[in-house]
């Protein structure tokens, strides 16, 4: 019977690797950020490897938090260098004092109304707990991110993805998007080949 019930159970958890859209935990190690498919804030798929041979600013934003001007910065930031190849990716979450409370269409009204967004914001996620993202479990593991891994702090925590989906730097929620910090970075791995 015990034989059995193990069957059982690792049949149903390959069933459920095949079933996601996900890479499964097991594969993350030697994966990156493009393997990803994730919904954009209109709820179409998107599937990260688009973004192959650009520089990726990651970011989980939030509507009702001290830091929501940094999306002045993210903004200011994309524009200045996103004809070179680079891209913020704006992942709202709801994680940290119920400072993301809307649903994706009021975050996108708010976003483009107040912030004049136009950078790629993606529907709204979870960047910690027992109801994470596989995209944040893979950028906050030790087995998948070991240089940049730990827990997502507060809202507008940042990383860093260089042209070939490997993360190479990490901000903290404090650190601007325009600041000195994260544009030398940015530059950085915009001068780097595909």
């Amino acid at each position: 019977m015990r034989k059995i019930c193990l069957i059982a159970l690792v049949l149903f958890i390959a069933a459920g690797c095949l079933m996601s859209d996900q890479p499964p935990t097991a594969e993350l190690k030697n994966k990156s950020i493009l393997d990803f498919k994730m919904k954009d804030i209109d709820g179409k798929d998107v599937k990260l490897k688009k973004y192959k041979g650009n520089v990726l600013l990651i970011v989980n934003t939030a509507s009702k938090c001290g830091f929501t001007p940094q999306y002045e910065g993210l903004e200011a930031t994309y524009k200045k260098y996103k004809d070179q190849g680079f891209a913020v990716l704006g992942f709202p979450a709801n994680n940290f004092n119920g400072q993301e409370p809307g649903t994706n269409e009021e975050i996108k009204e708010f976003c483009t109304t107040k912030y004049k967004v136009t950078f790629p914001m993606f529907a709204k996620i979870s960047v910690k707990g027992n109801d994470q993202d596989p995209l944040y479990k893979f950028l906050t593991s030790k087995e998948t991110n070991p240089n940049f891994a730990g827990e997502i702090s507060w809202n507008f925590n940042k990383f860093l993805i260089d042209k070939k989906g490997n993360v190479v730097a990490r901000f903290s929620t404090k650190e601007k998007p325009d600041g000195e910090a994260v544009t030398q970075a940015i530059e950085k791995y915009l001068k780097e080949s595909k």
